[in-house]
Formats: structure tokens, C-alpha cells, sequence
């Protein structure tokens, strides 16, 4: 039986949006299992708890046995050591990705020679896209239905 493909994806997902959501569909098509681990940073200041985030992608992944959820208060990097994972994903849109993920990925691969980063170019429809942007139009009052599933749009008006 052959060992089954692993990769990473990991962000803060605050909220977890659908451009995040096509991340996740395109790397199955390349890897058997996709671990979605949450990160905490401790640069950024969460609009969703980590629990709530972690709710949030177990409900929309939960008849999906390919895809697993977990948290992680570290660098990405050990958590892929720790569990030997061997690929991190990363998305990248055109609005100057580029140079922070590149530097991330070499930063992550002179912290561990056997990791490597696979990069996906964002679809069309989700360039634009990102939590942040998402989060100021749900602070004054947009609709942000088409941008994040419907659970996380759930958990947002809670906190509002």
C-alpha cells in the first residue's frame, strides 16, 4: 500500500474565507490529506477565537475525511518536524504575495532541509480576496455572503 501524501496548510483563517476554501480543494487534487492547522499568532490580534475557528472549518469539513483540523501555538515549521509532514501549502494572489511568502517558504526550508513549500496561485474569482478585507466590510455593515461560508458568517455575528 503506498504512504499517503501529506501537506499543511496553515493561517490564522480569521475568518476563513472561500478563496481559503479553493486552497484546500486544489491541494487534495495533489495531496491524499490536507492538515488545515490554525495559527496563532502572536502579531495579530483575532477577531474569532481559535476555538471558534476551529469549530468553524471541523463543521465544514466534516464529512471530508481527507482533511483534518488542528491548532498550533508555534512555528509551522516544528509542527511539520513534529509530525513529519514534508509539505506546507501556501496561496498566492497577485497583490504582492509573492516576496513574503518566498521569504517564509526559504526561512522554513533553512529551518528544516526536508520541507518544502508548494505554492497555488489564487483562482479569479478570489485575487482579491482576504480576511481582512473581509473583516472591514463585515464591521460596517456589508454583505460578505459570497466571500466566507455560511458558518463563518455564523460565528462573526455572534461577536458583533
Amino acid at each position: 500500500m503506498k504512504n499517503k501524501s501529506v501537506a499543511l496548510y496553515a493561517g490564522s483563517f480569521d475568518p476563513f474565507t472561500y478563496g481559503h476554501q479553493d486552497i484546500v480543494a486544489r491541494a487534495l487534487t495533489i495531496f491524499d490529506q490536507i492538515i488545515i492547522l490554525v495559527a496563532k499568532s502572536p502579531r495579530k490580534t483575532a477577531f474569532l477565537s481559535l476555538e471558534s475557528r476551529i469549530d468553524g472549518l471541523k463543521t465544514i469539513y466534516a464529512k471530508n475525511k481527507n482533511v483534518q483540523i488542528f491548532s498550533w501555538d508555534g512555528l509551522v515549521v516544528d509542527y511539520a518536524k513534529k509530525n513529519n509532514i514534508k509539505h506546507i501549502i501556501r496561496g498566492l494572489r497577485p497583490t504582492g504575495d509573492f516576496d513574503n511568502e518566498f521569504q517564509m517558504a526559504s526561512m522554513n526550508r533553512d529551518l528544516n532541509k526536508n520541507i518544502d513549500t508548494v505554492f497555488l496561485a489564487a483562482g479569479p474569482d478570489y485575487f482579491h480576496l482576504s480576511s481582512s478585507l473581509v473583516r472591514e466590510i463585515f464591521y460596517h455593515g456589508g454583505n460578505i455572503a459570497k466571500y466566507v461560508p455560511d458558518h463563518f458568517i455564523q460565528l462573526m455575528r455572534k461577536i458583533k
